[in-house]
């Protein structure tokens, strides 16, 4: 989730591209730079780090021109150096480009250029892809014509912004996944990745669609399909101020981010599964090492945890692999058992949490091998890992972890099927999951339609004094992570335990005005779950089902329904049922008029013990 920015005019394009990257900040701050069109050449400055470098270095080394570029990153390949940020020049240094996104066959691509004699500056899958428009640019015709026949060898998702010094005052871009928005202007076109940055130069601004390839001067607003059909213009006009577009127009980033998740889970996959069927998973350990293996420790905080507490029930269920979670905070405390054979996996969504970090430290001194799954490139988690997956969600701004929680258990499931493909674990079809996980992203936007059926429930329920959040198997685990939205923004008690465990105790909480949550999206459960529905309403407690039964048992049993289509997959169900949780806990505490972004006593990232 990189910000990208463009300018063609009568202005200094870099001061009007800069600023469009400091309203996009929330995009990308690993690093930030602009190519600006001078005289005959392009030129590029870019700085790792935020903004902040970047203008510092613009000011001791000023540049003008009318056509600018510019990108803010938020590092997938390559850690955040100078030599990593974007803009990249091809080949020949002709053209340069910013990206957005993951092309995916990047690497047999970079082969190809190698084999041709072509050396790389960057470890970056966008310098490969400023390569091949460069290379398609050689065969003749314009900087678009190049791009649409590039894109036609790209796999991924890619927002593709390209200039050249052949074409002076032109902008051309691609989408494909990724977003970017057209700004129409007078004597002057603008684009960018978020409406935002369009905001104080136009309000007439158009998203380009899906597939679609644009070729921006001062004057025109060309776009055409990827047959090099012309598609017409259809600019619409916003009225937002620009706080609330800065959220997207959604009144709280955390509404935005429940609502990025499946792009968040597109880019989570992207690159990471093969043409072939298979997981493609860089940078982590060699396939012997996942055959010596035999327990894997899972320790996290908050959040992070409960996604832990998901990745040991697909280990243990899929691989019969023992694997523990651990509270971060209480993990050294209660002097581990280590075995020279396991593994430790950090989850984090900063990769700064203190006592994340303090946990770490004590596997590397007790030389255990240690896997970092982190949303931030280059955090202290990352660094200090033997080995890093990044969940590639893009800034989370919100502190109640949303978009966060649901990437982390993408790559838990990443890592799980990489390891059942390198074991060839029997009755397995590797295959068979990935293909669900490819449509994921499709029905977290289908599961995202509940949410006017979910603020009428918030209306309803806005008062509850305690809510129980209650499942079976993955179903418990997912309701601890949205008993936490819960008491985290809407400052509601909650108690949470599977639904089993309920008449060991907690049933004694139960009385009217009391609601229970029930996670139910295992069709093996089902019975036991309606059981347990009925030992509630017995007492006198209100039953909120969020389901994706499709027998008509959990619906019939109890009071109040979230209804959503199944997968094929139970486990992938109780993924995408925290969607309602994070929707209900957001509405009732909108409606409380609780403070959601900034939650009472809380910060984004922990960074004491």
């Amino acid at each position: 989730m990189c910000g990208i920015a463009g300018y063609i005019g009568q202005r200094n394009a870099v001061e009007v591209a800069v600023d469009q990257l400091r309203r996009l900040e929330y995009r990308g701050y690993d690093s930030a730079g602009v190519a600006v069109q001078v005289g005959s050449e392009i030129e590029i400055v870019k700085k790792a780090g935020t903004i902040r470098f970047l203008t510092e270095e613009l000011a001791s080394n000023p540049k003008d021109g009318r056509c600018a570029i510019g990108h803010s990153r938020w590092a997938t390949h390559g850690g955040p150096t100078d030599a990593n940020a974007h803009p990249h020049f091809d080949q020949d240094q002709h053209i340069a480009l910013i990206h957005n996104g993951i092309i995916e066959n990047y690497a047999e691509l970079k082969d190809e250029m190698i084999a041709r004699g072509h050396t790389f500056r960057s470890q970056t899958d966008s310098e490969v892809a400023a390569y091949v428009i460069g290379d398609e640019y050689r065969h003749g015709g314009t900087l678009l014509d190049a791009v649409r026949r590039a894109v036609r060898r790209f796999r991924g998702a890619y927002a593709l912004v390209v200039v050249s010094d052949s074409e002076p005052e032109t902008i051309v871009a691609a989408r494909n996944a990724s977003p970017l928005i057209i700004g129409f202007g007078e004597g002057e076109n603008l684009l960018a990745s978020d409406i935002p940055a369009l905001l104080p130069y136009t309000r007439s601004v158009m998203a380009l669609e899906e597939g679609h390839l644009a070729e921006i001067t001062r004057d025109t607003v060309k776009i055409i399909d990827g047959d090099g059909h012309h598609v017409p213009l259809a600019p619409q006009h916003i009225d937002w101020d620009i706080a609330a577009a800065e959220r997207g127009g959604y009144d709280h980033f955390m509404l935005k981010e429940i609502h990025e998740q499946p792009e968040v889970i597109r880019a989570c996959l992207a690159g990471r599964i093969d043409g072939k069927g298979g997981v493609r998973l860089e940078g982590v350990f060699s396939d012997n090492v996942w055959n010596e293996i035999d327990r894997v420790n899972i320790i996290a905080c908050g959040t992070a945890y409960h996604a832990g507490l998901m990745g040991k029930h697909l280990f243990e269920k899929l691989l019969r692999l023992p694997t523990d979670v651990y509270y971060s905070s209480e993990f050294r405390y209660g002097d581990p058992v280590l075995s020279p054979r396991s593994l430790a996996i950090f989850v984090s969504q900063s990769g700064e949490t203190a006592d994340t970090l303090a946990a770490l430290r004590l596997c590397k001194s007790r030389r255990i091998r240690t896997l970092g799954i982190v949303n931030v490139v280059g955090s202290s988690i990352a660094r200090e890992c033997d080995r890093t997956i990044a969940t590639q969600a893009g800034p989370e701004i919100s502190v109640a972890s949303t978009k966060a929680y649901t990437a982390q258990v993408i790559v838990l499931s990443l890592l799980a099927l990489h390891i059942a493909q390198v074991q060839e674990t029997p009755g397995l079809r590797v295959a068979d999951w990935l293909s669900e996980l490819q449509l994921l992203p499709g029905h977290a936007a289908k599961v995202l339609e509940v949410e006017e059926s979910v603020k009428a429930l918030a209306e309803q329920l806005k008062d509850m004094p305690l809510c129980f959040f209650l499942g079976r198997g993955a179903d418990a685990y997912v309701g601890y992570e949205g008993a936490l939205k819960l008491k985290e923004i809407a400052y509601i008690p909650t108690q949470e335990s599977p639904a089993g465990e309920m008449k060991h105790g907690p049933l004694a909480l139960i009385q009217a005005g009391v609601v229970s949550l029930f996670g139910a999206t295992d069709p093996a459960t089902t019975d036991k779950v309606v059981s347990n529905i009925k030992e509630v309403q017995a007492r006198s407690g209100t039953v909120l089902a969020v389901t994706s039964d499709t027998t008509g048992a959990i619906k019939k049993a109890a009071d109040l329904v979230i209804e959503f289509a199944p997968t094929k997959f139970d486990f992938l169900n109780a993924l995408l049922s925290v969607i309602p949780m994070q929707l209900l806990a957001y509405y009732v505490a909108k409606l409380n008029g609780c403070s959601i972004d900034q939650p009472r006593n809380l910060a984004k990232s922990v960074t004491v013990e």
